[in-house]
């Protein structure tokens, strides 16, 4: 087997073996605390920019299939696991890890010591890093590129192009508008069965073309740097303006928050897995969440008189969801359709349809 190698932006260099597709690759080195899910990690848009390691040993072992895809492609740019499966065994499996990542063109590399680089990240925090495959060795240039990265337009890389109309299941109740900053099918899944015609809409749809039109507005997961997405934050501070109800995500949650004149902040290395503690301040209940996310909302921020914070980390006390004081407008950091378990969060989307009623007035 070819090796392939890790080399990160303060000369720390990790040698294993090549999985995937042979090639270099710069990136944003972070890590995934998963056990499982990383079809649906390879998949989320708000890695777009980033090497991802996971930290459970065994990663590939029920394959690759064709229903958990969370986006149209894989967004990482590149990929890091302790052990490799090379034969999957699940019913529903079509293709290896192997397979998939040579499919997407994304470099992996196995058999490092991930425990050793995740203790590293923890200690020192998040970090650029090149990895490559033996024959793709990275010059100067490349070296000085890497120390240089920054992930810069992340959303305007994602999103869609054009809107997309997804049906609701069974008799529609309400429209709704789906901001794309880099969404997961699951959000439009768990409108649909809610009775919603969703329509997902480009980042940078004007609130002109919302307003009056639909029901409600969700607000997408996404990648990058929220503060840089000005043109987003000006379009949602004349949404909240509105009135319209609106549920906002992750990415979506730092936008909105932004909107209301809250801050910013980038972590030392990021909430990313499906085991993260959240407690509901109001109902005294922790929940096990799903995150990926590598800024947050800074608390202190965000003004008593126009929003609450509801949500708080337990690992690590940073906010986790705000709601809007005399609007129906609330937000999580964390992704109440991943569905992270036992006591899963999508009972959200069922708040967010309370709200559309009221505002209408009626019952659902």
């Amino acid at each position: 087997m070819k090796k392939a190698y890790l080399l990160l932006a303060d000369g720390t260099l990790f040698e294993g073996t090549a999985v995937g597709y042979e090639g270099q690759s710069i990136g944003e080195v972070v890590f995934n605390t998963g056990m499982v899910g990383y079809q649906e990690l390879l998949t989320d848009p708000s890695y777009y920019g980033q090497i991802v390691t996971m930290t459970y040993p065994l990663i590939g072992n029920y394959g690759i299939n064709c229903e958990d895809n969370e986006s149209r492609k894989s967004w990482v740019s590149g990929f890091i696991v302790r052990e490799e499966t090379e034969y999957p065994s699940n019913w529903r499996c079509k293709m290896t890890l192997d397979e998939y990542l040579k499919e997407q063109k994304i470099v992996g590399l196995a058999g490092i010591d991930t425990r050793r680089l995740t203790r590293k990240l923890r200690s020192e925090g998040v970090m650029n890093g090149v990895i490559y495959t033996e024959g793709f060795e990275p010059d100067e240039q490349t070296v000085a590129a890497m120390r240089d990265f920054v992930v810069k337009d992340a959303v305007k890389t994602v999103t869609r192009g054009e809107s997309k109309v997804y049906p609701a299941e069974g008799q529609e109740k309400y429209r709704i508008a789906l901001y794309d900053y880099g969404v997961k099918y699951n959000i439009e899944r768990e409108l649909q069965k809610r009775g919603c015609e969703v329509v997902a809409v480009p980042a940078l749809t004007p609130a002109e073309e919302i307003i009056g039109k639909f029901d409600g507005v969700m607000l997408s997961n996404g990648p990058g740097d929220p503060a840089e997405n000005t043109e987003c934050i000006a379009i949602l501070k004349t949404l909240v303006e509105s009135g319209m109800p609106i549920f906002g995500i992750c990415l979506g949650h730092q936008l909105l928050s932004l909107a209301i004149g809250a801050q910013t902040t980038k972590l030392k290395y990021g909430h990313r897995g499906a085991n993260h503690p959240v407690k509901d301040v109001d109902t005294d209940r922790t929940y096990i969440t799903s995150q990926n996310h590598g800024y947050a909302v800074v608390s202190e921020s965000v003004d008593p008189a126009v929003a609450r914070v509801r949500y708080v980390n337990l690992n690590d006390g940073t906010a986790e969801g705000l709601e809007h004081i005399g609007r129906p407008v609330f937000t999580v950091q964390y992704h109440p359709e991943a569905c992270a378990g036992p006591m899963d969060t999508s009972y959200l989307f069922d708040k967010f349809m309370e709200n559309i009623a009221k505002t209408k007035g009626g019952a659902q």
